[in-house]
């Protein structure tokens, strides 16, 4: 059996195991064409994670919540991941990775149909569930796709494959908060907030269903690729597919990989900052110190926050054919580190630019992040994916945080707590070249 070993002096990876071979593929498919169908499952999840940066203001003003509250959006949503990824990944010994991928998406489905009783009734609690259904499904597609995509080709170039589909993942981030500003926001926008109680009452009943818009069309679209990834016929990866579940006794096996253990926290501090931060911008560009914007001026200039992270993908799949991923990933988390820090700092429209340019800085983190912990575990490769999409609950620990810190000292100390995140990132590049998942 081959194993993934890391690459001297790159910080990549050399071999592979259960990567499909041309023998795999079903007659008239290349890996082209796979990974083509799969880069749409990465932009429908990112459109959909990224719909929450809006959903945090829309839903703090209707419910009248505070920062930490409101912020239980994002964690109903991230600490799915925790909760089902273990889960998914024994599914996927089952029932194999293309018929996860569509169980994936139906409940993810299931989760956007959610929406509209929540809308009708007014209920927070009901959106906070419909979040963590719609979450669930994606964690499904998670723990399938990563994998799938590290093993369609050469171990060797699996970091900028991976990260030249996690940048249709950034393609979708991009485009959804200007969408859901459009739609969600559009009452705040033409100035129409009553003032009497009365007025008030049906206005936030109006704000309510204005989110069943763009989960409803989510719904449909999620259909029609449930209907389609039924249809089509993808390579299996038969090695992954056989390796043995992760019973009680194992779980802790893989604290003995120290790549994949550091790996874990490097995912759950990355995604947690990542989502921390877009998930304050349009609180933050609205303070009157900083840009004293609207809702509807600040969700457009949450787009280049992911946009940022779009492109830097793109060249990060050029890069890191390259450059050390180890390096790459170093420097990357510095400037993070220093932009943040001028945000702080700073007021104005510097600060505002300063806290979405770090979008582009995070773009190679989590698929490089993936890579080079899952480097060297050859047949446990599902299993350590499953571990690294537990620590994507990060995304829920982190934003919380920085509400609670929002709310006591202020929404710009708050990105205190993203700041420390990157620093850790930086480390955990420049010494990731030493460790070694093999044991």
């Amino acid at each position: 059996m081959k194993e993934l070993i890391s690459g001297a002096g790159r910080g990549a990876v050399t071999a592979t195991a259960g990567s499909v071979s041309d023998s795999d593929q079903p007659s008239g498919y290349s890996h082209t064409f796979s990974l083509t169908v799969l880069a749409s499952l990465f932009f429908i999840w990112g459109f959909i994670t990224s719909l929450n940066d809006i959903l945090v203001p829309h839903l703090k003003n209707v419910f009248e919540l505070s920062y930490t509250k409101a912020i239980f959006v994002q964690f109903s949503f991230f600490i799915a991941y925790f909760v089902v990824s273990v889960p998914a990944g024994a599914l996927l010994k089952r029932v194999g990775y293309q018929l996860g991928l569509v169980l994936g998406l139906l409940i993810a489905c299931a989760g956007c149909l959610i929406f509209i009783p929540a809308a009708r009734m007014q209920v927070y609690e009901i959106f906070l569930f419909g979040l963590f259904i719609l979450a669930s499904g994606i964690t499904i597609l998670q723990v399938s796709a990563n994998p799938y995509v590290i093993a369609l080709g050469s171990a060797s170039t699996a970091p900028s494959r991976l990260n030249l589909t996690q940048a249709f993942n950034s393609l979708g981030t991009t485009l959804a908060p200007a969408f859901g500003g459009l739609v969600i926001f559009s009452a705040v926008a033409s100035g129409t907030v009553p003032t009497t109680p009365e007025a008030m009452q049906d206005f936030r009943a109006h704000e309510a269903a204005l989110v069943e818009v763009p989960y409803f069309w989510l719904a449909v679209v999620l259909l029609v690729m449930v209907a389609f990834f039924s249809w089509i016929r993808l390579p299996k990866i038969p090695q992954h597919q056989s390796s043995p579940e992760i019973s009680g006794e194992r779980a802790f096996d893989f604290l003995r990989y120290p790549r994949l253990t550091l790996g874990a926290v490097g995912i759950f501090v990355y995604v947690g900052a990542e989502v921390a931060i877009g998930s304050f911008l349009v609180n933050f560009f609205g303070e009157s110190s900083v840009a004293g914007m609207t809702t509807a001026q600040a969700a457009r200039y949450v787009s280049y926050y992911w946009g940022g992270a779009m492109i830097g993908r793109f060249a990060g799949a050029l890069l890191l054919r390259y450059v050390s991923a180890g390096l790459l990933l170093a420097v990357c988390g510095f400037f993070a580190t220093l932009l943040i820090a001028v945000a702080m700092l700073s007021t104005g429209m510097q600060a505002v630019w300063a806290i979405l340019a770090v979008g582009l800085f995070n773009s190679i983190m989590f698929p490089t992040i993936f890579s080079l912990a899952v480097a060297g575990l050859g047949r446990d490769t599902s299993q350590g994916s499953g571990v690294l999409c537990m620590a994507i609950v990060g995304g829920a620990i982190v934003p919380l945080l920085q509400g609670v810190m929002a709310d006591f000292a202020g929404i710009q100390l708050s990105f205190l707590v993203p700041l420390l995140c990157y620093c850790y990132i930086v480390y955990y590049g420049a010494f990731s070249p030493m460790l070694r998942n093999k044991i």
